[in-house]
């Protein structure tokens, strides 16, 4: 009882404190607000990569991240060095949507080859050795980011810039229209292919138990190579509408974005798909507000902050926002 007193003094304190902001400069605290949730649907995005392989297989893909990375890179040389679109018009939104299937399509692509090539043989091993794995993927993938994007951060062109609309004297980028109005079909997408169709029965029963699924006639190593698939699919959109949200590429910018989000999907609920969205947003908007200076840390203390979070959530509740308490038998 005293730690959950604690664990609730704390957030009324954090919570008091962003009201008080909130009153004191209401237009700085909506704009943070609002840049928050364009980072936090990338996060999300990025989360459900790791919430949905774990779900399946138990596995944390710590490569996921420089999946994403890899997917940002390849999206600045599709849409700006093989199709030149830098300004806005019909023709660069027609190759932005064009470079969206083509990067998602990619990713999955990549993420199945390495269920295939790597984690298949290792699934009845020992946990630390597919984990181990993933780390060395994730080294495999940095080559690759540096042998393509080169070792110092490259700046790209985007199509919407900086421009967008002031609302009560609120400036909203059309960037953050775009990744909101990408993202939630991508989001409810995904939770109507795991809810309501065929593959996604077949993902979930196999989530629950491999051996019965097998029993029932499901092709398990088909189903699970899926969720790789839809996994990477995720990373590939994230790495699409960061690009033009940041405009920037770096061989190791998975390693930053894919702690944030594994932290977003373990926020959330690991293995629960609206916990990881959730998971995604919270970070995304506690960054910014912290950011901002709506709290009293400063940015140099972001990340601070938010594993401070992760941290505190592990202490007074383990399973996550949405997750569900497990018992483990001996």
């Amino acid at each position: 009882m005293a730690e959950r007193g604690l664990g609730l003094a704390l957030v009324a304190a954090v919570a008091l404190w962003l009201l008080i902001q909130l009153v004191q400069t209401p237009q700085r605290f909506v704009e943070a607000l609002v840049a928050g949730v364009n980072n936090g649907s990338l996060y999300a995005l990025i989360a459900l990569g790791y919430t949905m392989v774990y779900g399946i297989i138990e596995l944390i893909n710590f490569s996921h991240g420089d999946l994403f990375m890899l997917a940002t890179v390849l999206s600045g040389f599709f849409v700006v060095t093989a199709f030149g679109a830098t300004s806005p018009s019909v023709t660069a939104f027609a190759i932005l949507a064009l470079s969206l299937v083509v990067v998602m399509v990619a990713a999955a692509s990549v993420n199945v080859a390495a269920e295939r090539l790597a984690y298949r043989r290792l699934r009845k091993a020992p946990k630390l050795a597919p984990l181990i794995t993933a780390v060395g993927l994730s080294f495999v993938y940095q080559w690759g980011g540096v042998r393509t994007n080169g070792s110092a951060q490259r700046t790209w062109p985007s199509i919407l810039g900086n421009r967008g609309f002031t609302v009560a004297g609120i400036h909203v980028q059309w960037t953050t229209i775009v990744v909101i109005g990408v993202t939630i079909p991508l989001l409810l997408l995904m939770t109507w292919i795991v809810q309501n169709t065929r593959q996604g029965k077949a993902m979930r029963a196999t989530a629950q138990d491999q051996d019965a699924a097998r029993l029932m006639g499901i092709d398990v190593d088909r189903t699970i190579a899926f969720t790789f698939g839809l996994g990477g699919a995720m990373a590939g959109a994230a790495g699409l509408l960061f690009l033009e949200s940041i405009g920037t590429t770096r061989w190791d910018a998975g390693f930053r974005l894919g702690l944030y989000a594994f932290t977003a999907a373990v926020l959330g609920g690991i293995g629960n798909l609206n916990g990881a969205v959730l998971g995604g947003f919270l970070i995304g908007i506690v960054q910014n507000l912290n950011d901002s200076g709506m709290m009293p840390f400063g940015q140099k203390w972001s990340q601070t902050v938010i594993f401070t979070i992760l941290i505190l959530l592990m202490v007074f509740k383990p399973e996550g926002i949405l997750g569900k308490p497990t018992t483990e038998k001996v």
